[in-house]
């Protein structure tokens, strides 16, 4: 006996439709994306208030499709904004809201260089109801049996099978219809890491800002904010507001902020500018786990840069507890992304990013060439998943990080490192030396007081300076060809 099918309910969209002009474009995603929240939103209360009907209730993310048949000659020097080869590219897409600016320039990148228009319309991928509702406050999703009626059974609800890295880690394999990504993430992708961004930085994803300061100490919490309070005081700072934990919002200088009762996972905190180029601090605490946790979701934001400005050992005797460490390679014995981005794959220095945190170290010094090395030290930075490393064998790790020619030890800079280069974000560390445990300095309350006191600003300041600067190149510039694979997505 043939098993009776439910029908399944879609709402009405407008047909596919050719754009050369990139705002109509992402003007007909936003509709097509309001289209199929408000419709499962609605669907969603009734059955929450009124039960179930024998209906399944769907509605598919927009999409942008472009097709070529031409190799066309683009300007070599550019790392994103065009298809590799002649064929046919799609995107599904999600929140064209916040993510308007970015779709923008993209889109017209891609219309530019090739030529075509791109194609909008609706995907063959359903919306999950979870992430329908997640921008309306009134709905909430509940559990699996909390309801009078089984989710599934009448929404769709995350599938992992488009919730991957496939595409940026290289695995990812073309359609039936051999339709190539044209993204880096699907939407449902993004939608998730959305989702969790909300739950490890208590801030929304709106807030974020296009340059990202990773630390692992909540010193540098303290000095972020107070840098803030004297920028929104000074009013051609360009800054315009100072978000904090749990989303709340100063533009005033003056006004203060009750800490909240429960702190998140990683305390997130924004110095916001208008056009979105200000600074976000994320402290990550300590640990490769939370670093891969952290960059795999900000990561869907495309920020333009993000820079690791923590606390780190110093393996050498001639280095002194506050020097610097700018990293040029890492070994990397952290282990989280060893299936993603296998250790035997070289992460390269950044020019763009080296030359950046060099030069801010100069200016907030005040040293210079010859005399700057007195307080900073390039090299390898070695980044490992035992935070007491030290109570082990010393024998054979000591061997290593000399052969490897280690100047520093940490826990997390070789994995944000290595996560931007896998998502495709200019990545760069700066380190400062906070203790030297192979040579009896070790990081203890008394030792380590006054490094903190005298240190933590400036070494803040520094990293501030190198996302103004960056925030002052042009993206064609920042963004290098050393993270693009053969293969390449066109956006970036």
């Amino acid at each position: 006996m043939t098993p009776v099918q439910t029908p399944i309910v879609l709402p009405d969209v407008p047909a596919p439709e050719a754009f050369d002009d990139a705002k109509a474009a992402v003007d007909r995603l936003q509709e097509l994306y309001d289209i199929a929240t408000q419709f499962l939103c609605t669907q969603f209360r009734d059955a929450l208030k009124s039960g179930p009907s024998q209906q399944r209730f769907r509605a598919l993310y927009p999409e942008i499709r472009i097709s070529t048949t031409s190799f066309a000659q683009i300007d070599s020097r550019l790392a994103f904004g065009h298809v590799s080869d002649p064929g046919t590219y799609a995107a599904t897409i999600t929140r064209p809201d916040l993510f308007r600016c970015y779709l923008e320039q993209q889109i017209d990148l891609l219309i530019c260089n090739h030529k075509v228009p791109v194609v909008i319309g609706v995907s063959t991928t359903p919306i999950p109801v979870h992430f329908a509702v997640a921008n309306d406050n009134s709905i909430v999703v509940p559990q699996e049996g909390a309801a009078d009626f089984i989710l599934r059974d009448v929404f769709d609800v995350p599938d992992l099978s488009t919730t991957n890295d496939d595409i940026v880690n290289g695995t990812h394999s073309p359609d039936e219809e051999n339709v190539s990504p044209l993204a880096p993430f699907s939407a449902q992708r993004v939608d998730y890491s959305l989702a969790r961004l909300s739950h490890y930085t208590a801030t929304d994803a709106d807030h974020f800002q296009n340059h990202v300061l990773f630390t692992n100490y909540q010193f540098y919490v303290t000095e972020f904010e107070a840098y803030a309070r004297q920028m929104l005081a000074d009013p051609e700072s360009g800054y315009t507001s100072f978000v904090s934990t749990g989303n709340v919002e100063i533009t005033d200088a003056g006004t203060p902020i009750d800490p909240v009762e429960k702190q998140p996972q990683m305390p997130t905190y924004h110095l916001k500018r208008a056009d979105g180029a200000g600074i976000t601090l994320v402290n990550i605490g300590v640990g490769p786990s939370n670093a891969k946790t952290a960059t795999d979701h900000i990561a869907v934001l495309r920020p333009h840069a993000w820079l690791m400005v923590g606390h780190c050992a110093g393996l050498r005797n001639s280095q002194s507890m506050g020097d610097f460490v700018l990293a040029h390679a890492y070994l990397r014995e952290d282990h989280v992304l060893d299936d993603d981005l296998p250790v035997w794959i070289p992460i390269p220095a950044l020019a763009e990013i080296q030359i950046a945190l060099e030069q801010a170290v100069a200016d907030v010094t005040e040293l210079k060439g010859y005399d700057l090395k007195r307080v900073m030290r390039t090299g390898t930075v070695a980044t490992i998943d035992n935070r007491n490393w030290e109570l082990r064998e010393h024998s054979g790790p000591v061997q290593r990080l000399s052969q490897s020619r280690a100047i520093a030890l940490d826990m997390e800079s070789a994995t944000i490192a290595a996560n931007g280069y896998r998502f495709r974000v200019p990545y760069g560390t700066l380190l400062c030396v906070s203790d030297k445990p192979l040579h009896g300095e070790l990081k203890l309350p008394g030792m380590a007081s006054d490094f903190y006191t005298t240190q933590v600003a400036r070494h803040l300041m520094i990293g501030i300076r190198a996302m103004e600067s960056l925030r002052d190149m042009p993206l064609e510039r920042l963004h290098s060809r050393k993270l693009r694979s053969f293969d390449e997505t066109a956006f970036l």
